[in-house]
């Protein structure tokens, strides 16, 4: 799933292509991947990009009186064009769920991009909105672990508030820090020695702040290893990068322990032994629903 970094990147990319330029086209493939329709999508029509931004994991691309915002969940991605294809994309063939296409005054052709899905679970949500508290899961986002003005204070509030829950689930939780995902939360707690499972109000002062700064280290170095990158390098990109998620049985790069892995029913969760659990290897849960 694309998190905090690659989408930051993608915006960025975005919006050195898109500002200034106009909507030319947009095609809906995939018409269940729409969630709104006070606004329709032809709405955004001979309207100039003003601004391109982020919210959490969604992208936002604002005109005048209205934003298209979409979340690329899981499976989804960002295809760019320096010339869109001259085809209509068409609905319930392939993995394009939407195309859309720019006419810029110093391009010839329109430059663009497909928002596509892999897999039968389609779960990529595109919003076309007159503002961005509209869409639902925009309104009930936590704090952005890289504003400016998020504090320490503020950081060892919300894991107070949340002292029951384990920090692996505290950190990808998108009501407390928005665009953390499973990803990047592996490689925040292998950076501040903690083990995933430890309970958020069980940390001690030092570390939070180990814990605070591998948040904000971690996510400001892989903004700034996708900033400038095109949108087709960007997955390779966060893959090579990781130290311990998805590098199960590899050895850590830190203390060189095999990388553990721990599976649930729907997702998995990578961690090293040696250094965030004492050498414990922790127990697989995706027999947890059914011991309950």
């Amino acid at each position: 799933m694309p998190e905090l970094p690659e989408v930051e990147g993608l915006r960025r990319f975005l919006s050195d292509a898109l500002v200034g330029a106009t909507v030319a086209r947009a095609e809906l493939a995939a018409f269940s991947a729409l969630k709104t329709f006070a606004l329709p999508l032809s709405s955004l029509l001979g309207q100039e990009v003003e601004r391109v931004e982020r919210r959490g994991k969604f992208l936002c691309v604002g005109v005048d009186g209205a934003w298209l915002a979409f979340h690329l969940a899981r499976a989804g991605w960002l295809r760019w064009y320096d010339a869109v294809p001259a085809g209509v994309a068409k609905p319930g063939r392939g993995p394009i769920a939407l195309r859309m296409a720019f006419a810029k005054p110093d391009a010839a052709g329109a430059v663009g991009f497909d928002l596509t899905e892999a897999g039968t679970q389609k779960k990529l949500a595109i919003y076309v909105v007159g503002a961005l508290e509209e869409v639902p899961g925009i309104a009930t986002l936590g704090a952005d672990p890289l504003a400016s003005d998020f504090s320490f204070e503020a950081f060892a509030a919300l894991l107070g508030a949340h002292g029951r829950t384990q920090l692996k689930g505290v950190l990808r939780d998108q009501r407390v820090f928005a665009g953390i995902g499973n990803a990047y939360s592996d490689e925040i707690l292998q950076a501040a020695r903690l083990s995933p499972f430890k309970l958020a109000g069980t940390l001690s002062s030092e570390e939070t702040e180990l814990l605070y700064g591998a948040v904000r280290d971690e996510l400001a170095s892989a903004i700034e290893r996708a900033s400038g990158k095109p949108p087709s390098e960007l997955k390779d990109d966060k893959r090579n990068s990781m130290r311990v998620h998805g590098k199960k049985g590899q050895p850590c790069p830190t203390c060189g322990t095999p990388v553990a892995e721990v599976s649930f029913a729907d997702s998995f969760l990578d961690y090293c032994p040696g250094c965030q659990t004492g050498g414990k290897v922790l127990a697989d849960r995706r027999l947890s629903k059914l011991l309950k």
